[in-house]
């Protein structure tokens, strides 16, 4: 595999430190060292490949890491810290790709094949599972778009749907066989997670949720759970509190303007959330970003 994986670094290495379009519809790269309040985020859902490094993505309470030995599927919206390392042994930069998954072509796929994918990891919107041949070589058809611009109209959508068929194949085909097929307890999760993210600064009642979801209040918080780690309240908590930090980040505005606008009320209650989500208080968390800009 280390040749394959070469090929796709050298494919790669146009990305830079944030997430970089490739022209290719759906496909994304990064590299290098990545600020540390970008990579606390709400995470769309994805197959992620790392072609060089590693990374680690902890969602509520669970953890996980992955290599360029394996790859990383999230099926739903979810607040997550990652952090990124470069080659343990050559020192190389951190590098990956993405593919936003789109339930269309996943459904279109399913109708084609037979059902296949083991659903041992049923309760979890976001696993690992080891990479295979067929799979980078997928992603080397891909990626060699880049450089034949005028054979993406023609040729990505192809591709696209292998690296698909590829993942349906694999353990955690289940995951993406989730994401196209309506009423099953994800999709009803993913109809309720849309909603808290789009409106994350409102108060949320979890009844109004569970209605929302078609599912009783102990049945929504037991699948909510399963699926993202977190509580609804949670969930919503730690999206208020990663686009508060990215907005202290970023736009200028004094941390009561910002928390008010995520839906705070009360400064010190942000204050404390803020610092047990990222260890520091946000005016101290905002002088070590600066200092990592400075740095970088």
């Amino acid at each position: 595999m280390e040749k394959q994986l070469q090929k796709l670094r050298e494919l790669a290495s146009g990305a830079g430190n944030q997430r970089t379009e490739t022209g290719i519809p759906r496909v994304a790269m990064v590299q290098g060292v990545i600020p540390e309040h970008r990579l606390s985020a709400v995470y769309e859902p994805m197959i992620n490949l790392i072609l060089t490094g590693s990374k680690s993505m902890t969602v509520g309470g669970r953890t996980l890491n992955y290599n360029p030995a394996t790859y990383f599927v999230m099926s739903v919206d979810l607040p997550a810290v990652g952090n990124v390392f470069p080659d343990n042994v050559t020192n190389a930069p951190y590098l990956a790709v993405s593919l936003t998954p789109k339930p269309e072509i996943i459904a279109d796929l399913l109708d084609k094949i037979p059902g296949t994918g083991d659903a041992y990891l049923y309760h979890s919107g976001f696993s690992v599972a080891p990479v295979t041949r067929e799979l980078l070589d997928a992603w080397i058809r891909m990626l060699s778009l880049i450089r034949k611009p005028d054979e993406i109209a023609a040729l990505a959508p192809a591709y696209e749907r292998e690296i698909l068929f590829r993942v349906l194949q694999g353990p955690l085909g289940w995951m993406l066989r989730e994401i196209a097929t309506p009423e099953t307890h994800l999709a009803r999760i993913y109809k309720v997670i849309n909603w808290i993210k789009t409106n994350y600064t409102q108060a949320i009642r979890v009844e109004d949720l569970a209605e929302m979801a078609a599912l009783s209040v102990s049945a929504f918080h037991r699948h909510f759970r399963a699926i993202t780690a977190l509580s609804p309240v949670q969930y919503q908590k730690q999206i208020r509190l990663m686009h508060a930090r990215l907005k202290l980040a970023t736009s200028g505005e004094n941390i009561m303007n910002v928390a008010l606008s995520v839906g705070y009320q009360s400064h010190t209650q942000f204050s404390r959330e803020y610092a047990r989500q990222f260890g520091l208080p946000p005016s101290a968390d905002l002088k070590k970003i600066s200092l990592s800009h400075a740095r970088n």
